[in-house]
């Protein structure tokens, strides 16, 4: 389903893409938006995913991240994939194009760690292509329709 989205979802959207903690009486004084109609939007749609934290995942002693591209044999992508959803090392998932199934975002405290999980996989399916690309350094992140974004958030 597409959603047509306004200026005041657009609003309601950024602020909470900016903080998802924020009060809706602290939205509302913010966007000039009533709180009602904000309790309303929230509920009644079906674009919010889930609400969750970024994490600073070196402060929490994992050193290294990586984005990991896999191209598996045909008969194994299911199971991989089961596997990966399941993996405590594995943050986030996606299925891709370009010659690859999956990008999976991996977080490991040491460097050996993440080559032990790619081991492990490529010793239970048949791992045909991988990439990895290591994560030196969030410059941005989850930032698509915050406030900062949208200039006019904030003036009505």
């Amino acid at each position: 389903m597409v959603h047509n989205i306004n200026k005041k979802d657009i609003q309601i959207i950024s602020h909470l893409r900016e903080d998802a903690r924020m009060s809706l009486t602290q939205m509302s004084k913010s966007t000039r938006i009533p709180v009602s109609t904000i309790f309303d939007r929230i509920k009644s749609n079906d674009f919010i995913v889930k609400h969750t934290a970024l994490l600073d995942f070196a402060k929490l002693g994992y050193f290294t991240r990586a984005n990991i591209s896999i191209k598996v044999d045909r008969e194994d992508k299911e199971e991989l994939k089961k596997f990966l959803l399941k993996n405590n090392h594995v943050n986030s998932l996606y299925r891709i194009n370009d010659n690859f199934d999956f990008l999976i975002e991996g977080i490991f405290i040491h460097i050996s760690d993440m080559e032990e999980f790619i081991d492990m996989m490529e010793s239970r399916f048949k791992i045909i292509e991988k990439k990895t690309q290591y994560i030196l350094e969030d410059i941005k992140r989850e930032g698509f329709m915050s406030t900062m974004n949208y200039p006019f958030i904030n003036s009505q």
